[in-house]
């Protein structure tokens, strides 16, 4: 019988990708582990690998397609290492439905999850969602009702309201006791309770990142209802906030008082208290001439979302200065041959790394994160510089972990090499994480100055523009001589910098390029 081979998990927050290849056709036989698909995901294109042995007996996807965790790509016959799979992901599930304390800790891998879903199972549930699998008709002994979504007889709303009184009392403590629990229970269920008939759809989503869609096939015509208390729910309202956009932090996703006053703090401070701005409606181009709509590729979707929420969170100043370089200059093309003999390419954006790894060590608190939800500033004990780099995808940035321990040669052969991954689409995800401070060097090109965004969540990023030959007054010879001068613009978030740490921070580069001695001296 044939066995689906479903795209698996990819990574942390990944869940899609753009086909740009099939690897295999209908009629191959592949082996497990053989790659069957080559993927472009938000900022790194992979190979995935099949979990099923067999021959190909249909293709699902296509190139250009986008598609989904979960999935099928394709069918093969004889799997038989899919169907020992599926299997046993359909046992391990029975048993643990049998016997939850026997379940065990460690959750269920992604790929045993989505081919016991395929069995027809469901996944167990949490000890946090008890109250919802009892609305689903679940007989488990440990389970018990939550009051929330419930309109029962007087004697079972009494029960409820019992246990609803607990929880509201462990969330609020200015909570005005059980009787306005209660109310709120009924004002509840009279707004929005679903009816008994659907109470089995409509279990817990304890997934609790940003309420998605259900994973389970079919039409879903309402969320399941956010897991929180009475007073939580009350205390939503007031404040204008969709408790069913709260991430919660209990366990299961339980949301708390504190879980939506941090959320209403997330909105306040990225200017997203009113819902957010509105899409302007565009024009029909057509009136005036023909138009062709392009599809836009994972790098370009991720890079225009990541860019959005930055430059609308973040209140951005940039400041402006220009370096001296003649000097290093001629020590540059003094050196040239050297590095490219250890495979590297001595160029500004190297030296440029090695001058800001070192002003971070000095400047802390530019090597650092906010986290506006707990009122908090992250600063880092490490340095990873990430770079900007030009690709026919669009913009990645890989990064160079241990920047502050590394010589400028280890630098200039180690970007070598990340560009290269990155334009050949050979980079991986991990090779693009964990940045504390960001360069774009567009002097390639051209230009004087720009304002670069600063790459959330670090808190700046310094941009490199052309150098060019300027007559500069000497004051000691009262002349004006000529000199290689070189623009730098530098963006940062005004939370956590202010103007004169900006100042200095960029005079300091400056001048390090200026005087390389002073990285010895103070880096």
């Amino acid at each position: 019988m044939p066995t689906d081979f479903t795209l698996p998990e990819l990574g942390e927050q990944i869940e899609s990708g753009d086909v740009l290849r099939v690897l295999v056709n209908p009629g191959d036989t592949i082996t497990k582990d053989q790659a069957v698909l080559e993927l472009e995901t938000d900022k790194a294109t992979i190979e995935v690998p099949s979990s099923v042995a067999g021959k190909v007996k249909e293709i699902k996807v296509k190139a250009g397609d986008k598609v989904k965790v979960g999935q099928a790509i394709l069918s093969v016959e004889n799997g038989a290492e899919g169907s020992s799979t599926k299997a046993e992901g359909a046992l391990k599930q029975a048993a643990a439905k049998a016997d939850p304390a026997k379940a065990g800790a460690a959750p269920k891998p992604p790929e045993a999850k989505s081919e016991a879903a395929k069995a027809g199972e469901a996944a167990p549930k949490p000890p946090e969602a008890k109250s919802e699998a009892a609305k689903a008709g679940d007989e488990a002994p440990d389970m018990q009702p939550d009051v929330e979504a419930q309109n029962q007889s007087s004697k079972a709303d009494k029960a409820g309201v019992k246990g609803a009184s607990v929880d509201a009392q462990a969330e609020d403590d200015d909570d005005r006791g059980a009787r306005s629990v209660s109310a709120s229970a009924r004002e509840e269920s009279e707004r929005g309770a679903p009816p008994d008939d659907s109470r089995g759809k409509n279990v817990v989503d304890i997934s609790r990142g940003a309420r998605a869609a259900a994973d389970t096939p079919g039409p879903s015509p309402e969320l399941p209802p956010a897991p929180a208390a009475p007073s939580v729910r009350r205390m939503a309202r007031e404040l204008g906030v969709d408790v069913n956009e709260v991430s919660g932090s209990g366990a299961g996703g339980r949301i708390s008082v504190d879980d939506v006053k941090a959320h209403t703090k997330r909105l306040v401070a990225g200017g997203a208290a009113g819902g957010g701005a509105a899409r302007v409606p565009l024009p029909d181009f057509t009136r005036w001439g023909a138009v062709e709509r392009q599809p836009m590729r994972a790098v370009r979707r991720k890079t225009a979302g990541h860019l959005t929420a930055a430059w609308t969170t973040i209140p951005h100043v940039t400041q402006f200065d220009l370096a001296d370089i003649t000097g290093l200059e001629e020590l540059r093309k003094k050196y040239t041959k050297q590095v490219e003999a250890a495979g590297g390419n001595l160029t500004v954006t190297a030296i440029a790394v090695k001058v800001v790894a070192a002003a971070l060590r000095v400047f802390p608190q530019f090597n650092a994160s906010i986290d506006m939800a707990a009122d908090e500033i992250i600063v880092k004990k490490y340095v990873n510089v990430g770079v900007a780099v030009d690709t026919d995808r669009g913009l990645l940035v890989p990064v160079i972990r241990d920047a502050d321990r590394k010589n400028i040669v280890q630098l200039s052969v180690e970007l070598v090499q990340l560009s290269e991954k990155a334009r050949t689409r050979k980079i991986s995800l991990e090779e693009m994480q964990g940045g504390c401070f960001s360069i774009s060097n567009l002097g390639g090109i051209g230009g004087t100055y720009f304002t670069p965004i600063v790459n959330a969540p670090e808190v700046a990023i310094l941009g490199i523009s052309r150098a060019r030959m300027e007559p500069v007054y000497d004051k000691d010879s009262g002349q004006f001589a000529p000199r290689f001068m070189l623009p730098l613009s530098m963006s940062y978030d005004h939370r956590v910098i202010d103007g004169a740490d900006g100042i200095r921070f960029l005079r300091w580069v400056a001048e390090a390029l200026e005087q390389p001695f002073l990285l010895s001296l103070q880096g």
